[in-house]
């Protein structure tokens, strides 16, 4: 099976970290969660991202993740696929030259990536997707195309394909984003 790289942070979508992390492994995947400046036992914050009629999604404090692998030890090249979960940790991760370097290791090799909600800002900030179809939370919209990307605007609860890249909108989606990553592995 899969060794699969998952970069988050703090105030990453309880979610969207949670479900595929567990998810992955049941399948049969090891999955390597880390953060920046975090080693394994530490933990983030999520937050839990609900839509409840309002203009934007509400938020409310999650679980503590705890990481299983240190940030500083691992070496994208020993993974065969990297996983972006959303929340608000992608806003602070593209900020770290280290992550925006791994982001483009799967690229330049064709890895699988899996990027889902706000993950997409990570995406363009590392420059990866200009040309492809992607998606993310619409709020998001203006930096996928401003990245050169295509928005796909697709519903709550569906994802997309773009050669090596699966996407979609939010945690709704994790389903379809999680068969469709699944399939590129």
């Amino acid at each position: 099976m899969s060794k699969i790289l998952m970069i988050t942070g703090d105030f990453t979508e309880d979610y969207e970290t949670m479900v595929p992390f567990q998810a992955l492994q049941a399948m049969g995947h090891s999955v390597d969660a880390v953060c920046p400046d975090k080693k394994a036992g530490d933990t983030v914050a999520t937050s839990i991202h609900d839509f409840e009629g309002d203009q934007t999604y509400t938020e409310k404090r999650g679980h503590n993740f705890t990481l299983n692998a240190n940030f500083d030890q691992v070496s994208a090249e020993e993974y065969d696929a990297l996983i972006i979960p959303g929340g608000r940790a992608p806003e602070y991760l593209r900020l770290n030259e280290q992550v925006l370097k791994m982001v483009q290791h799967f690229f330049a090799t064709n890895k699988p990536v899996a990027a889902i909600c706000h993950g997409a800002q990570l995406l363009a900030a590392a420059n990866v997707i200009s040309g492809r179809k992607c998606s993310a939370y619409p709020a998001c919209s203006p930096e996928v195309k401003l990245a050169g990307a295509e928005y796909a605007d697709i519903a709550i609860d569906s994802a997309v394909t773009d050669g090596n890249l699966v996407t979609a909108p939010a945690w709704p989606a994790h389903p379809q984003w999680l068969q469709q990553f699944n399939a590129l592995l």
